[in-house]
């Protein structure tokens, strides 16, 4: 005798695979919901990998809070920056606080032979050995040497190959709001004006592993900063700060205004990537409603199986009933098929999801070798592998979703067949 439940003995042999076209569908139906399920965790794994990534890639160059001065009378200015410091450090949260300037600056390279490239990017000083605490920049020199002594600078790797330059080459660099006072003196007869930019030697070419920062920034000493832009010895522009949990960055963030002394404006990381964080955040959401379709089509075919299967089996329904079998024990017949199929689809689906994430890359190089092209360009994503990370909270939700969708679809199906009256579905046979 089977230990089986008689609701679930019954639903099991119905579901027993037979040379039929009910069994034919309820096969389409768990390949359905599998396909659904499978591409819904993917998709959103995946879309949960490149927002690790990106987060991680730019929390590596980046501080988790940036401290400005926020008192008008003070201009931009940051001064006595060092006393500042020393109170951040207190908070246990901070593991590490940087002074920094940060500004645009005209470039332009000063080749031996031929024509001399121009650049904008944004000229970072830092203090060299702060920025140790805060900053994987010191730890992804690709060439030359972390070494920002006397007139030097480093420069990315993305902008280094535009400027056309290597360890060792000159570079001007400009002001932009010197370059623009010059102009205006000019305008005003000063024909004598004429503003020399500064021959810096470049010492070390880094990358942080984010092509739009190895493209866009010049480092050099908070010393050369402040003589490029004029501004007072022992000033800052701000402070980086870096936290033990980014994630806390807001919290960090109430802790330290309440600790400081003073009128300042702290910026999370969050804040300054928003954009980026937030697309990423719309696009997840949006693959999984839409993605989501296939497993309410999946659910339309557990319908129409369900339906077919309940008018094949009118006839047997009817001497269930006579035999005594409750409504109740009839509807948790065809209902336990539905729960069977949405067991079978779901835990195929998952299956065959871990499956595809653990063999993603060598699928992505396949195809780009088949199409000829790259189907995940590193000038458009930032990366040159697929990521992927698995958050156990969207697989259960995705997971419990779909095998509710299936458990729904096989609601009405099995509350008909439980409606049956069994002198009209003998009568009906």
């Amino acid at each position: 005798m089977s230990r089986l439940p008689f609701e679930a003995f019954v639903a099991l042999r119905y579901l027993r695979p037979k040379r039929t076209f009910v069994s034919i569908i309820t096969l389409i139906s768990i390949t359905g919901v599998m396909l659904g399920v499978a591409v819904l965790i993917v998709v959103i794994s995946v879309m949960s990998g490149f927002d690790q990534e990106w987060r991680d890639r730019i929390l590596g160059f980046n501080a988790h809070i940036k401290l400005y001065q926020a008192d008008p009378s003070q201009g931009r200015a940051l001064r006595d920056y060092e006393t500042l410091m020393k109170a951040i450090r207190t908070n246990s949260m901070v593991t590490g606080v940087a002074p920094f300037i940060l500004q645009r600056s005209i470039v332009e390279s000063e080749p031996a032979v031929g024509q001399p490239q121009t650049d904008v990017p944004i000229l970072f000083g830092i203090d060299p050995e702060a920025e140790k605490s805060v900053s994987v920049l010191p730890r992804s020199m690709i060439e030359g040497a972390y070494d920002l002594e006397g007139q030097t600078l480093l420069l990315g790797s993305k902008l280094a190959a535009n400027l056309r330059v290597r360890v060792g080459d000159h570079l001007m660099v400009y002001s932009p709001t010197r370059v623009r006072e010059m102009l205006q003196e000019k305008k005003k007869g000063g024909d004598d004006v004429k503003y020399l930019g500064f021959e810096y030697t470049i010492k070390g070419i880094f990358d942080v592993g984010y092509e739009n920062y190895d493209a866009m920034f010049v480092v050099t000493s908070l010393e050369n900063a402040r003589e490029i832009y004029g501004l007072p010895d022992d000033t800052a522009e701000g402070l980086q700060i870096q936290l033990r949990n980014p994630l806390q960055a807001d919290r960090a963030r109430e802790e330290l205004a309440a600790s400081c002394a003073g009128a300042y404006y702290m910026a999370t990381w969050a804040e300054d990537n928003r954009d980026i964080f937030n697309a990423l955040a719309t696009e997840k959401n949006m693959m999984f409603f839409l993605l989501f379709f296939i497993m309410i089509v999946a659910a339309f075919g557990i319908v129409n199986c369900q339906i077919t299967f309940v008018v094949q089996k009118t006839r047997e329904i009817g001497i269930l009933k006579a035999l005594g079998a409750t409504q109740a024990q009839v509807l948790w017949i065809f209902l336990s098929q539905s729960l069977a199929v949405g067991v079978l689809g779901v835990g195929l689906g998952f299956s065959l999801a871990m499956i595809a994430l653990r063999f993603r890359n060598e699928f992505l190089h396949f195809m780009n070798r088949v199409t000829g092209f790259q189907l995940l360009p590193s000038s458009v994503y930032q990366l040159y592998e697929l990521p992927s990370s698995v958050e156990p909270a969207d697989v259960v939700v995705i997971c419990v979703t779909a095998f509710l969708a299936c458990v729904a679809a096989g609601i009405f199906p099995a509350w008909k067949a439980a409606s049956l009256q069994p002198v009209e579905a003998l009568r009906n046979e």
